[in-house]
């Protein structure tokens, strides 16, 4: 499988994570800088191994993280 994910890099960090844990990373690109509106985010390539057993794997209620508030995440963004 392959993605591409755009997000701040806590965000990039939580999405590699959850998606490591469906599968294998088999290659992570680099963080790539966005620009104008989108300052602070950054573009990710991963290439993942997902096998169907893994797909099917869902984490118990309790186990999951915390979800990031984007309102105010992008509120607190520093203009470019």
């Amino acid at each position: 499988m392959e993605v591409w994910l755009s997000g701040t890099r806590a965000e990039l960090d939580a999405a590699t994570a959850v998606l490591a844990d469906l599968g294998h990373v088999i290659q992570q690109g680099q963080r790539w800088p966005m620009g104008g509106v989108d300052a602070g985010r950054y573009r990710l390539y991963l290439r993942l191994s997902v096998t169907t057993a893994a797909a099917r794997h869902r984490p118990a209620p309790d186990a999951g993280g915390e979800l990031i508030d984007l309102t105010a995440a992008r509120a607190l963004r520093r203009p470019a």
